[in-house]
């Protein structure tokens, strides 16, 4: 097939699967049965991981597809959203699948029977990563949540092991609008005498859980009482785990909070490295040391010093506010900022306000996203000289053209708006402004 025939190929199915988010969000697991029924339950062809939690699951998903790849398993890793390209979705050994593979699922897919209604956007994507993770025979898959977990599409597949990373308020619309609510909905993802390893902290939320996992008779592993980390000095840490003891550890995802992830991607190692998975501590240090997670304090120029992060709930800019105060003390900061309609965006500027000098509201394409006017309204208490400049890319043009010289830009507030500013810089939009030292 020539290049351009297939480039309108992958074009076209990309317009396709995104005409389908005008279904909106639809949680139950009737319509991904019949798809994969069709399709001969592609997910029952490999071992497979399974990540839930409102923060950190990308990161600990990720770093899980890292160690496994690194321990000479094939393996495939399935996350949302994409930054900037729909293939970051679909990953094999670290890698996004290629565009000639993404039309090949497409089609397979759009031929299989939906049943009683079309699909959504999500059901159609996990549909296509499990039929490509079959197709490239992975061993392992590392399958994130997409919301939620009871009816979330991703909960067809029958884990070795299932991992709760934390809780909090969020999507309540969809989950509920008590912690005990959203804890219910994220534990429907625990199996019958399957493992779940979590970092939930929350009494009652854990209570919840545990609840759950004891009636499903599922081994319940929890950070701060079964395993344990100490932070140590030169950003590396110790961990006290369900076994063993490892020390001397460090992740290459920036962030202190990432320990705590990187603790329950450890003890995940620990539980199928019994007798599901050969996985040594050289195998833990080479995937941890090596993952890379965009769009997560992710440093994309010192000169003028960039950084991009989510920060896309409150706990994430509550994290966010802190790695700045922290890290960036004394410089000042301007702060590139937007935010979806279905989030605390007040508490979330709130957070974010603190350690910046200036703002700039802006807003990603997609029609989820509020007004720049609406973010300013809850902003302007604080930071009345708030500029708003609505397209993502001028914003930026705007933030290195009137930071001083020892300061810093921090791009956040939603991970579309971190996949715009990546695609600007990557396209070479606002490259010319910036240079590494």
């Amino acid at each position: 097939m020539p290049l351009m025939v297939s480039k309108n190929s992958y074009d076209n199915c990309l317009k396709t699967m995104y005409g389908f988010r005008r279904f909106g969000i639809k949680l139950g697991l009737s319509t991904i049965k019949k798809i994969l029924t069709s399709l001969d339950n592609p997910q029952d062809t490999f071992a497979c991981i399974h990540v839930a939690g409102t923060n950190g699951k990308g990161s600990v998903a990720s770093s899980l597809a890292s160690i496994l790849h690194h321990s000479g398993y094939k393996t495939g890793l399935y996350t949302s959203p994409h930054l900037v390209r729909f293939n970051e979705r679909i990953q094999v050994n670290n890698r996004p699948i290629t565009n000639k593979k993404v039309v090949a699922a497409y089609n397979a897919v759009n031929d299989a029977h939906f049943g009683k209604r079309d699909p959504t956007f999500f059901e159609f994507t996990t549909a296509m990563a499990l039929l490509e993770f079959a197709d490239q025979k992975v061993d392992w898959a590392v399958i994130e949540t997409g919301m939620g977990g009871r009816l979330d599409a991703t909960n067809i597949i029958k884990p070795a092991l299932s991992i709760i990373t934390n809780i909090s308020l969020e999507h309540r619309e969809y989950l509920g609008n008590t912690l005990i609510e959203i804890a219910a909905e994220k534990a429907g993802i625990i199996k019958n005498r399957t493992p779940l390893v979590t970092g939930i902290r929350q009494k009652k939320a854990f209570a919840e859980v545990k609840r759950i996992a004891s009636q499903k008779k599922a081994p319940l592993f929890r950070l701060g009482t079964d395993f344990k980390v100490r932070r140590n000095q030169r950003q590396t840490f110790s961990y006290y785990g369900i076994e063993n003891v490892w020390h001397n550890l460090q992740t290459a995802l920036p962030g202190s909070y990432q320990v705590d992830n990187a603790a329950l991607v450890l003890a995940a190692c620990e539980l199928i490295g019994k007798n599901k998975a050969a996985i040594t501590l050289s195998n833990i240090q080479e995937g941890l040391s090596k993952n890379h997670w965009p769009g997560r304090l992710e440093i994309v120029s010192t000169n003028p010093f960039i950084i991009l992060d989510g920060a896309h709930n409150l706990a994430a800019a509550r994290n966010l506010a802190k790695f700045l105060s922290t890290n960036l003390a004394g410089r000042p900061i301007t702060l590139v900022v937007g935010i979806l309609d279905d989030k605390p965006y007040k508490a979330m500027l709130k957070s974010l306000i603190v350690p910046v000098n200036r703002i700039i509201l802006t807003r990603a394409k997609i029609d989820r996203a509020l007004e720049p006017r609406k973010l300013y309204e809850a902003a302007k208490s604080a930071k009345p000289d708030a500029a708003i400049i609505p397209d993502v890319g001028a914003a930026i043009k705007n933030s290195i053209e009137t930071t001083p010289h020892n300061g810093a830009i921090c791009i956040a507030g939603s991970l579309y708006v971190v996949g715009e500013a990546k695609e600007a810089f990557e396209k070479g939009l606002i490259s010319a402004c910036c240079k590494s030292d």
